[in-house]
């Protein structure tokens, strides 16, 4: 099965050479494109988050922030450590590496939906306290990561579903097993890409940039699969499957009257 599965994935002719590198070390180019944006999103950020910290201007950062950062931190690196891994030959390695995955995809789900809520409460708490001064600003906020909160679900709903599948394939399809955990990965970083202002953007008043800018980080990988393998591999049918569908979900809910107004009661705020 396994042998059935890397023959359907083999690129059409692999002489040595530039091409035969590329296809080697394409996944480790793909894992460090993830980190440097995932880097160019967070970082300048939370330097200006710090500073409002520091000055007073907002509350201390929750813990679980911190933990959700460190685990995917830890996530981005065990991806780029794999890829290497393969680069190099290493490939029992990789599968030893790889069992941290198990509890590493868990734990970040489970970060994710505590640091949600909490980040919206505390952002409810800022706006109810609000001189009149800083009010409007501080409930477009509100009203903006009320929206954002679809995008975060979507992400909480895909990256396990992604996962789930990678793994589930890593002995009969390899192929797909190392796609769809790129692909997986793919999904959360709609929060380093939102935090790049200075991109052109649909937000605040629709999230369709969020899914565009994902298709782009992702494009080197698409294309050069194409042109190797002369067709769309599988990986990316069923990504997009599911990824396509959910976009729909948030395009249309997103500022829409019932979902503004739901949200609050279904964080407990009203």
């Amino acid at each position: 099965m396994a042998t059935v599965a890397e023959s359907l994935d083999k690129p059409l002719a692999s002489p040595p050479g530039v091409l035969a590198f590329v296809d080697r070390w394409i996944w480790v180019f793909m894992s460090a494109l993830f980190i440097v944006t995932v880097l160019v999103g967070f970082i300048p950020d939370s330097i200006v988050k710090i500073g409002a910290v520091e000055a007073g201007a907002r509350p201390p950062f929750p813990p679980i922030l911190h933990v959700h950062a460190v685990l995917m931190g830890s996530w981005l690196l065990l991806l780029l450590a794999q890829a290497t891994l393969m680069a190099t030959g290493h490939s029992a390695w990789h599968k030893q590496l790889g069992m941290a995955s198990f509890g590493l995809a868990p734990a970040i789900v489970v970060a994710g939906f505590i640091l949600v809520p909490t980040i919206y409460h505390m952002n409810w708490a800022a706006a109810q306290g609000a001189p009149a001064a800083k009010a409007a600003a501080i409930h477009g906020r509100l009203v903006f990561l009320t929206n954002i909160l679809l995008v975060q679900l979507r992400a909480g709903f895909l990256f396990p579903i992604c996962v789930a599948i990678a793994l589930w394939a890593r002995r009969p399809d390899p192929g797909l097993h190392k796609r769809m955990m790129f692909l997986a990965t793919l999904v959360p970083m709609a929060a380093s890409i939102q935090r790049m202002e200075w991109l052109p953007t649909t937000l605040p008043g629709s999230p369709l940039a969020l899914s565009l800018y994902a298709l782009v980080v992702i494009s080197p990988l698409f294309l050069w699969d194409l042109y190797r393998l002369r067709s769309v591999h599988r990986a990316y049918l069923i990504w997009l499957a599911l990824f396509v569908p959910t976009g729909l979900v948030v395009q249309l809910l997103w500022n829409s009257p019932w979902w503004l107004a739901t949200v609050p009661h279904l964080m407990g705020m009203a």
